[in-house]
């Protein structure tokens, strides 16, 4: 009978053990998402208060809480970490723009609310932005990687546009015109003048609202409703 035992638990054993590792594996990508989300909010900090060059990846270990090593196995390298944390921001502004602001009706709401959307997430972005700046002038590959990064995002602005009525008739390169007007008063109102400038933040608010204005009303009467 004993043996009988024995021979039951040995061939279960295995069973019980491959079950446990299948529901171990979930809970193990859980914490790689978790560990590599670490060290990319850990590597937006220090990059944006030390810069690129001057911040090694022990330095972001241990803001992050995680192994050195896992920055080389995750991200390959420093630039490889870089890469994933403008990725991963583009991915998330995408996301918050299709989830979080309502579509509008008319091209003047469309416009003026776009508008303002960019300007917020510029002021939200001042960190990441003075990182990737600096590293975008200065070495030539990388700010091709954000052109191609930033391209995403423009054509997220792009899709909203021709959801409204007015733009459907618009050719494609006047509605991407449109896209990126709106994109430069986000970056001129909500990064350059507050953060750059030192100006008032809602005094550039203000002036961005203005300026789309305006600039809707030449649009609008260059090519009028039909």
């Amino acid at each position: 009978m004993d043996s009988t035992n024995n021979r039951e638990k040995w061939r279960t054993a295995p069973e019980e053990s491959a079950v446990a590792d299948l529901k171990a594996k979930p809970k193990r990508k859980r914490d790689r998402a978790a560990r590599q989300q670490a060290l990319i909010q850990a590597a937006t900090q220090l990059f944006a208060h030390r810069g690129f060059e001057a911040t090694t990846t022990r330095e972001i270990a241990a803001c992050a809480g995680c192994a050195e090593g896992l920055i080389h196995r995750y991200f390959n390298s420093k630039a490889g970490l870089l890469f994933a944390l403008i990725q991963s921001r583009v991915s998330q502004e995408i996301e918050d723009l299709n989830e979080r602001l309502p579509s509008a009706p008319t091209l003047e709401e469309a416009f003026s609310q776009l508008v303002d959307w960019e300007v917020e997430r510029m002021w939200e972005d001042r960190d990441f932005l003075r990182v990737i700046l600096p590293c975008a002038l200065l070495d030539p590959a990388r700010g091709t990687l954000l052109k191609r990064v930033g391209a995403s995002h423009a054509s997220a602005i792009v899709e909203r546009l021709k959801r409204v009525k007015r733009c459907q008739p618009l050719p494609v390169e006047e509605i991407e015109g449109l896209a990126e007007f709106i994109g430069v008063l986000g970056f001129a109102y909500g990064f350059m003048h507050p953060v750059v400038l030192r100006r008032d933040r809602s005094h550039a608010r203000k002036t961005a609202a203005t300026a789309a204005k305006i600039f809707l009303r030449g649009v609008l009467t260059v090519r009028p409703s039909t």
